[in-house]
């Protein structure tokens, strides 16, 4: 059953810019790029490790894509999709999100 849940403040992810969460043992990330928020679990497809470099920094050094610390593959902030490196054509697994008024809400799966 999926479950909703507030995660944070609108403000607490500046536009363009990234941000990590736990949520029931779940690492989970945001990021917010020009007005729109993205939510992603934090796991490579490729070799599923982590994806930031550092705490929140899920971004490549122009903030246009996500990037993989482990071995720099890309990702489109818009859909998860992998453009460039060893999993190119995969994906990162979507969170459902949705702002609703001046807070960021997810839903997922807590199992």
């Amino acid at each position: 059953m999926k479950t909703a849940r507030r995660l944070c403040q609108l403000t607490d992810v500046p536009d363009g810019h990234s941000k990590g969460f736990e949520i029931e043992g779940q690492a989970i990330f945001v990021v917010h790029q020009r007005g729109r928020v993205f939510a992603y679990r934090n796991v490579c497809p490729h070799l599923n490790v982590p994806m930031e470099w550092q705490p929140d920094e899920f971004l490549d050094s122009d903030k246009r894509m996500i990037q993989c610390a482990v071995h720099g593959a890309l990702f489109l902030i818009e859909s998860g999709y992998c453009v460039s490196g060893p999993c190119t054509g995969q994906s990162l697994t979507t969170v459902l999100c949705e702002v609703r008024g001046d807070d960021i809400w997810v839903t997922y799966d807590p199992d």
